[in-house]
């Protein structure tokens, strides 16, 4: 009996062998289910299942029940999970660098921070590659405000309450006390609980946020005062991303990004719309005015000093500052 060919032998077992599993990746996120955050990652689940012709797939555990975003990043370092939507905070874990984005009273607006995060992305983008990990989109998680269980309008109000801040960043619990705040570390996933106990009745966070968690409930009056963007990120291990297919990443990656960006002209506007909902709901909206906008201002630049060149390198701070300036100016002659 004659030989087949190796190659067509080979093309033979290739076309009856089973096909292969699909490829599922495991991601985290604090978000819970039904927040803005959340549906945007079913999306890209939902469309990268399409892209890859079922080939990739997401598996999600949102609200947190895949630890605080220290664990996450945690697992994905050994592999239990592969991807996880983070905030800053987390982030900042993985690359320093991008804690600049967020500099308390530094940014004054989602258009600063877009003239910002448009320029150094890439340069953020290569430094977390350098660590393990691709980002494949940015994302807001809004404006962090205080919220309180009693009014603050002035830092001096503040400086008698306990105030969240994260587990496992003392540097950050420090400048907290050199400010004259009252710091404690604990996980994002205990705030509700610490409220309840009375542990804290103090917290930074986005509207959005303290909306989707029900933290306001807890803590029902929220300073107006911007401390800074929180940024976030849909973040996926090296090691994981080198399993995906070659020819799928390039196709992935853009869908991720293009629902990202979709995403965020639908989210920015849901701020002042989870407002108006608590609101209704008891929350208490302190105004606060020009003069005390001043001292808010001058903590949040007395803080620098303990962050800058220790949490966050120097010359990425001066670099958002300097094009914070650059667009002030620009905006400032038209």
């Amino acid at each position: 009996m004659p030989r087949l060919p190796i190659a067509l032998v080979a093309l033979l077992l290739a076309l009856l062998a089973p096909p292969s599993r699909a490829q599922v990746l495991k991601l985290a996120t604090l978000a819970p289910e039904g927040s803005p955050w959340h549906d945007v990652i079913i999306d890209i689940g939902e469309s990268w299942k399409t892209v890859s012709g079922g080939r990739v797939s997401l598996r999600i555990y949102a609200g947190g029940v895949a630890g605080d975003e220290p664990d996450m990043i945690r697992k994905m370092r050994v592999g239990q999970l592969q991807a996880a939507a983070l905030s800053g905070a987390g982030l900042a874990q993985i690359t320093p660098e991008i804690q600049a984005l967020q500099m308390p009273m530094m940014l004054a607006s989602y258009d600063e921070l877009d003239h910002v995060r448009d320029r150094l992305g890439p340069r953020l983008e290569t430094i977390t590659e350098q660590h393990g990990f691709k980002i494949l989109n940015w994302a807001d998680a809004g404006w962090v405000h205080f919220f309180t269980q009693r009014p603050v309008i002035r830092p001096s109000e503040m400086k008698s309450l306990k105030i969240f801040t994260w587990e496992g960043d003392p540097t950050y619990a420090e400048v907290m006390k050199q400010m004259g705040f009252q710091p404690v570390p604990m996980a994002a996933t205990d705030i509700y609980t610490g409220l309840q106990s009375g542990l804290i009745n103090a917290f930074p966070t986005t509207p959005i946020a303290a909306l989707s968690f029900q933290w306001f409930g807890l803590a029902n009056q929220m300073t107006d005062v911007k401390w800074a963007p929180l940024v976030g990120a849909m973040v996926v291990s090296a090691k994981a991303w080198q399993g995906v297919p070659a020819e799928l990443r390039p196709a992935l990656a853009r869908t991720a990004q293009d629902i990202a960006v979709r995403a965020r002209a639908k989210i920015r506007p849901l701020e002042d719309e989870a407002i108006a909902a608590m609101k209704t709901h008891g929350l208490t909206v302190n105004a606060v005015p020009p003069d005390a906008v001043k001292e808010w201002e001058a903590i949040g630049r007395a803080s620098y000093p303990y962050l800058v060149g220790k949490v966050v390198p120097a010359a990425m701070v001066a670099e958002v500052e300097r094009l914070r300036d650059e667009y002030r100016a620009r905006k400032a002659s038209q």
